[in-house]
């Protein structure tokens, strides 16, 4: 199998990645959130510019691909004037947060997350994948999902924590974000090339033991689709979102705004449920346990096509799924029950593991798979 290429960083709007149907550019909602007049005008410009779908990534970030070369400055004017863009390239990278999507106008999530978006600027000079996460629900919901530095609840208050460590130190919310760029200052001073994540660096370099006293709350339930409190959840198959189907859920729907999650889900805010033949709607679809990135010939390093396999696969698989176009795992950074990996057009079998691991079967065709034992 040849190498894949870790580039290391990922696409944003100012400065999108190259892929096998053209550019990736990547749009990330302030807050998790979206007006319904932004999400319906991205949605236009995903069939104006792109290819009709706008993919949910696992950061929570909305994608539009198939961008050509020449649209890429049309295409930046279109967003700013949709408000979605951020002025300063800089800013735009450094915006890498999570929200606990359950959070209400005025919350301290919503405080916590206006202030430490308003500061981003006084940030040290962090690797491009370095992360936050603001999950001060009265449960932790992203306790498993990629960030550096995290603001959760204690039994007694707020807590900011180190990823890697069991442990935070106990923070006011007036002195939170203090706090935090502090703690990104200690990273910044530290890591190398080989611990640009904190998990990594905390294993290597000890961790002060101010940082590491208090535990957080307990994890909670993941949600599913359904309703909440706040509206309808749907799901997305593979994280893709057809543009068009969006739109129309959106206007059916009466919906206010939209959130996004890391967890290929979308929240429409003040909305009616209403039919979604395109979308996820049942929390038992094992669409939702089935990862499968873009695959051939989408991105140039995948070595066989995926989704179609994976839609036939999902249904005959009693735990997670993942299919990869690549040893890189795109799609899915943790083990799942069952890894499949391209590789020439075939594909290696890995069990209980990722897709870099070493399988326990090679070369199997497509068709093998669909009929073989997966258990």
């Amino acid at each position: 199998m040849t190498a894949p290429i870790v580039q290391g960083w990922c696409p944003g709007a100012h400065r999108p990645m190259m892929s096998g149907d053209g550019l990736v550019v990547r749009v990330r909602p302030r807050l998790a959130r979206l007006r319904v007049t932004q999400a319906l005008g991205l949605c236009a410009l995903a069939d104006r510019f792109g290819n009709g779908t706008i993919d949910l990534t696992n950061r929570a970030n909305l994608q539009l691909r198939g961008v050509t070369e020449a649209d890429h400055q049309p295409l930046l004017a279109e967003l700013a004037a949709l408000d979605l863009l951020d002025a300063e390239p800089g800013i735009e990278v450094r915006r890498n947060i999570l929200f606990s999507p359950l959070y209400r106008d005025g919350d301290m999530t919503d405080r916590l997350g206006c202030e430490l978006t308003a500061r981003l600027d006084e940030l040290p000079a962090l690797p491009a994948k370095f992360g936050f996460a603001i999950d001060t629900g009265a449960g932790r919901l992203l306790s498993t999902d990629s960030a550096d530095i995290r603001l959760e609840r204690s039994m007694d208050g707020l807590i900011l924590r180190a990823d890697g460590k069991a442990a935070g130190r106990e923070v006011t919310e007036g002195e939170a974000i203090d706090r935090l760029i502090e703690l990104a200052r200690w990273f910044a001073d530290r890591f190398d090339p080989d611990t640009r994540r904190m998990a990594r660096l905390v294993q290597a370099v000890p961790l002060p033991a101010i940082w590491q006293g208090v535990e957080p709350v307990r994890v909670a339930e993941p949600l599913a689709p359904g309703e909440t409190a706040l509206g309808p959840l749907y799901g997305a198959a593979f994280g893709q979102l057809p543009a068009q189907a969006l739109a129309a859920l959106l206007r059916d729907s009466g919906a206010t705004r939209l959130r996004v999650t890391p967890w290929r889900l979308i929240l429409l805010e003040g909305a009616r449920a209403v039919p979604a033949p395109d979308f996820v709607t049942h929390a038992s679809d094992p669409l939702l346990t089935t990862d499968a990135c873009p695959g051939a010939p989408y991105c140039p390093q995948a070595q066989a096509e995926t989704r179609d396999l994976a839609r036939v696969l999902a249904g005959r698989v009693s735990g997670s799924l993942h299919i990869s176009g690549c040893a890189k795992g795109c799609a899915r950074m943790g083990a799942a029950d069952i890894t499949l990996v391209g590789n020439g057009g075939r594909f290696d079998l890995v069990k209980q593991g990722r897709a870099g691991d070493e399988p326990c079967q090679r070369g199997l065709t497509p068709e093998t798979l669909k009929t073989m034992d997966l258990t």
